[in-house]
């Protein structure tokens, strides 16, 4: 295992106690709005502290993007497209199913080395489970290899979704990819939505109007267990555009095919 993810594992699992220990008790959270239906916990704060503690005493070097604590330059002043060495980081991405004592939320974290994902750790603390990447070497889940699913049939495919406000009535864009498949699920977290299409569980995934902490572990995750991802022209803008699909390589040109009908 390469040693840059390895301390991110350690990063992750320590957020994952946190995480775990105040869902314990859901009653004394502190909930603060960051926007419309948009929500932030002591917890979040301090999950994303511990992991900028485990990674900045590893590599003191190195810059830092978390959804809490924003954009922080490496000691040389490098920061996004500029440092070398990038972590991505969302401490707990499913706040409002956390808060409600729904056990769908995750940890995620990724490294950035000169522009590209090279690392990637996705951690669900309420089940333990692990999925790592390293760009080159495969996808994981808790050590054992993952793949896409096989599925061939459109029709078949069960979709994962995040349209925002649009998800009930979903735009004309959008209205044909999620009818003609079997089923869509919406999660609440698209950090586990990513990692469950790299896991063989989602078939595709479709979501608009997201962060590159949302995006960067899980979208390596896909990649790495021979899955496709793009924005929504099949270009790779989707760090920049919020906008993206990802699928298994025979489903993914269908719904790419349906947006741009």
């Amino acid at each position: 295992m390469h040693p840059m993810l390895n301390t991110a594992i350690k990063a992750a699992r320590r957020a994952g106690t946190i995480i775990n220990r105040a869902s314990l008790d859901l009653e004394r959270l502190q909930v603060a709005r960051k926007g419309p239906k948009d929500y932030v916990t002591e917890v979040d704060h301090a999950a994303e502290e511990a992991i900028i503690d485990v990674l900045r005493t590893a590599y003191p070097d190195h810059a830092f993007l978390g959804e809490e604590s924003g954009s922080v330059a490496a000691p040389d002043g490098a920061n996004g497209d500029t440092a070398e060495f990038q972590w991505i980081i969302d401490p707990l991405d499913g706040t409002t199913n956390f808060i409600h004592g729904l056990p769908l939320f995750a940890i995620s974290i990724a490294l950035m080395h000169r522009g590209q994902i090279t690392q990637a750790v996705v951690y669900d603390p309420s089940r333990n489970e692990l999925f790592t990447a390293s760009r080159g070497s495969g996808a994981f889940l808790n050590d054992r290899r993952m793949r896409v699913s096989g599925q061939l049939r459109y029709h078949d495919a069960l979709l994962g979704a995040h349209l925002g406000n649009s998800s009930v009535n979903a735009p004309s864009r959008f209205s044909d990819m999620l009818g003609e498949c079997t089923a869509v699920r919406r999660i609440g977290s698209t950090v586990l939505d990513l990692a469950y299409v790299a896991a063989g569980r989602l078939d595709g995934y479709c979501g608009v109007g997201l962060k590159p902490w949302d995006l960067a572990a899980g979208g390596l995750l896909v990649l790495e267990a021979g899955g496709l991802i793009s924005d929504f022209e099949g270009e790779q803008q989707w760090m920049k555009t919020g906008g993206v699909i990802a699928a298994t390589p025979k489903i993914f040109p269908q719904m790419l095919g349906y947006l741009n009908a």
